[in-house]
């Protein structure tokens, strides 16, 4: 994933049309967040399964 953050960085520094960076952003939006929502979850998860 740091790949292709650093590559997706690169690749937003070309000069593109504004319907790319639109796309580009609510798939970065989508991305940050289920990995909140996932991340919760398995904290919970976590938590519940301690003895």
């Amino acid at each position: 994933m740091i790949f292709e953050w650093i590559s997706l960085g690169f690749n937003l520094q070309d000069g593109h049309e504004t319907g790319f960076y639109v796309v580009h952003g609510i798939l970065i939006a989508v991305n940050l967040i289920l990995a909140l929502v996932l991340g919760g979850i398995g904290v919970r998860a976590w938590i519940r399964g301690r003895p």
